[in-house]
């Protein structure tokens, strides 16, 4: 499986409203990470999550995306087994992919899930 990315830095300028985001309902999602809803339709979610820089590599169970996942890195870096995603970059990763990411810095990422996420099979 391979992530299709691209960096959108080049065109695209990113700045974040912190007092906006304060205000959004953050849940935690364990070892360092929040999530807060922000569209939700059956399976189909829009979510952001927050990440601190403390949070650690394992942060992320492994899980699978049986619609597909598309995210675009708002602050920080994302990574997984397929590659390394700093601020401004959008990924999508195909119907079916697996992985288990992990950030690097204090992170925000937005992203959509097609159709949920599942825990990944031993």
């Amino acid at each position: 499986m391979r992530a299709l990315s691209r960096d959108l830095r080049d065109f695209l300028k990113l700045e974040i409203d912190e007092e906006a985001l304060a205000g959004l309902s953050w849940k935690p999602f364990g070892k360092g990470v929040e999530l807060a809803k922000l569209a939700r339709e059956g399976r189909t979610g829009l979510v952001l999550y927050r990440v601190g820089a403390d949070a650690p590599k394992d942060a992320f169970a492994p899980h699978r995306h049986p619609g597909g996942e598309a995210y675009l890195v708002l602050k920080g870096v994302i990574a997984d087994q397929y590659g390394r995603y700093e601020e401004g970059s959008f990924v999508w990763l195909p119907p079916g992919s697996q992985h288990t990411p992990w950030v690097e810095g204090d992170t925000l990422v937005l992203v959509l899930w097609p159709d949920g996420v599942d825990l990944a099979k031993e």
